[in-house]
C-alpha cells in the first residue's frame, strides 16, 4: 500500500475547509445553548466532504457520483429531522435542521472544489441564525399590536 503524501495532504485540507466553514454555524448554535452546537455543525461538514471525497475519487462516472450525493441529502434530511420536536402546540429544531442540512451541502461543495458555494452557503447560514431571530421578534411584535380586538373593537 503505498501513500501519496500529496494526495492526503489535499484531502486533509478539504476536509479543514469543510470543518473551518461549519464551525461558525456551530458556534450560532452553541451560543444559543442549541442541541446540536459546535461540536455537530462541523463533524456534519466534514463527514459530507470526505464521503463526496471517496466518492468523487472511488466511483467514476456521473452516475455512481451522484448517487452518493443522493444518499448525502437525504441523510442530512434524515439527520435534521431528528432535531425537530414537536411538543403539543409547539414545533422546535426547524432552524437547527435546516442548518444541518446546509452544512451537509457546505461539505460537498468543499469535496467538489467549489469553494465559493460553501462560502456563500456558511456565510447566508450565520447571517441567518444569528440575525433572522431579531427580525422575527420584530414582525411577530408588530403582529401582536395589530391584532384583530385592535381592528375590530367591541
Amino acid at each position: 500500500m503505498d501513500f501519496d503524501f500529496s494526495t492526503i495532504l489535499s484531502h486533509l485540507l478539504h476536509l479543514l475547509l469543510a470543518y473551518g466553514f461549519a464551525l461558525p454555524i456551530g458556534f450560532e448554535r452553541e451560543r444559543d445553548s442549541r442541541s446540536a452546537g459546535i461540536r455537530t455543525f462541523p463533524l456534519v461538514a466534514v463527514a459530507a466532504c470526505g464521503y463526496m471525497i471517496i466518492g468523487t475519487t472511488m466511483l467514476l462516472g456521473p452516475e455512481p457520483q451522484s448517487r452518493v450525493m443522493y444518499g448525502i441529502i437525504t441523510g442530512m434530511g434524515f439527520i435534521g429531522g431528528g432535531a425537530i420536536l414537536k411538543n403539543q402546540n409547539m414545533v422546535t429544531g426547524t432552524a437547527t435542521a435546516a442548518s444541518l442540512w446546509n452544512t451537509g451541502a457546505i461539505g460537498m461543495a468543499v469535496a467538489w472544489k467549489r469553494y465559493e458555494i460553501a462560502l456563500i452557503l456558511s456565510t447566508l447560514n450565520f447571517l441567518t441564525l444569528r440575525y433572522a431571530t431579531q427580525l422575527k421578534s420584530k414582525v411577530v411584535d408588530t403582529k401582536d399590536q395589530t391584532s384583530d380586538d385592535s381592528i375590530y373593537p367591541p
